[in-house]
């Protein structure tokens, strides 16, 4: 089991079991899940009525790391989640994925100015992706977030660091811009140094 794997079965077991307030589990399914390799099997989780959210978390992450695109759409959803980790899970699987959509998918949760508070790990993906709607989204990200007191700093430091990783000449005038913000200001000067 690799240790993202490892990451995930581990924080959902509690769930799983129907520890910690939580409704009754099924130890059962969660062992089995983590131990089935048969593909079909999983990919039944994923649109079966009534599987509890940790189930369908196991089952795309599996799927989605082993390259199966049936995953796609349960991982998007939970790369949009309010809980940062199911978040850093499914965007750990949809890099694996190899999904022309997943670039797509990413830059429109990015710019989602209704779910900037989400944005982060989309960004995250997009900069490891470096498909070519990245830039472009990273920009428009950002551009939205140089407001001094936009509470969603983070997002708008993951976008400059992104753009300074990808050296994309188009980044500098809003690179430039993020110098003035006193939290972005030092990866802003950072990333223009690496622009070409």
């Amino acid at each position: 089991m690799d240790e993202e794997l490892r990451s995930l079965v581990d924080r959902v077991r509690g769930e799983a079991h129907g520890s910690a307030g939580q409704s009754a589990g099924d130890p059962v399914a969660y062992e089995r899940l983590i131990a089935t390799e048969d593909r079909d099997e999983l990919a039944r989780v994923l649109t079966e009525t009534e599987r509890p959210l940790w189930a369908r978390e196991i089952a795309a992450f599996r799927l989605g790391c082993a390259g199966d695109r049936r995953a796609f759409e349960t991982l998007v959803l939970l790369l949009n989640h309010r809980d940062p980790e199911r978040c850093v899970s499914a965007a750990h699987a949809l890099a694996r994925l190899g999904d022309p959509r997943t670039a797509r998918a990413a830059a429109a949760l990015a710019t989602n100015t209704l779910r900037t508070a989400y944005a982060l790990h989309p960004v995250r993906l997009l900069t490891e992706l470096r498909a070519p709607e990245t830039v472009p989204a990273l920009i428009t990200t950002l551009r939205g977030l140089l407001a001094p007191q936009d509470p969603h700093w983070r997002v708008a430091l993951a976008c400059v660091e992104g753009l300074g990783q990808l050296r994309d000449a188009r980044a500098r005038p809003v690179l430039e811009a993020a110098l003035g913000h006193p939290r972005l200001s030092a990866a802003a000067s950072a990333a223009l140094s690496r622009l070409a």
